[in-house]
């Protein structure tokens, strides 16, 4: 966690300042993205929760998520992460949605991805999406660079939007 905090660190400050708020999809991840940001002193003015929708079921569970919506895109794509980034958003009422999924290892995903794929997205104000291959099979590993990389993302995207 010692990486991931002083990123939340970064996040807490730039959605404190504009009275802004985050709600986030994890799969992969296991939740350590929600773990950073709620680690942090009054997180609860910034990040409305989340979710760690490690299955098509657990997205099916999301308010008004249709099997007609997820067959729309396909699975470890950019747009299957934005997808889940603007759902997660809508469905928390937030300012921002940031989304994780990927496959940890020690195996591939059902999608054929090798294990280190990681696709991430965040919705907001500004919408960025990004593939990561670690090209590494070590899953609690993976699990961290999945949730550095879309913390990273995320603020990257905060960024974007201020200017």
């Amino acid at each position: 966690m010692e990486k991931l905090i002083p990123l939340a660190e970064k996040i807490a400050v730039l959605l404190n300042a504009r009275k802004q708020t985050i709600a986030v999809a994890e799969s992969s991840g296991g939740g350590l993205i929600n773990a950073a940001l709620l680690a942090l002193p009054g997180a609860s003015a910034y990040c409305k929760g989340g979710v760690v929708a490690y299955t098509r079921d657990a997205m099916l569970a999301l308010r008004d998520v249709t099997p007609e919506m997820l067959a729309t895109v396909r699975g470890g794509t950019e747009a299957s992460a934005l997808f889940r980034a603007r759902a997660v958003r809508e469905r928390f009422n937030a300012d921002w949605g940031l989304s994780e999924s990927g496959a940890a290892g020690p195996t591939g995903s059902r999608y054929g991805y090798d294990a280190g794929h990681c696709v991430l997205a965040v919705a907001g104000p500004a919408e960025k999406s990004l593939t990561l291959e670690t090209r590494s099979a070590e899953r609690v590993a993976n699990m961290y660079a999945f949730s550095e990389s879309a913390l990273k993302l995320l603020i990257d995207a905060l960024q974007s939007a201020n200017r």
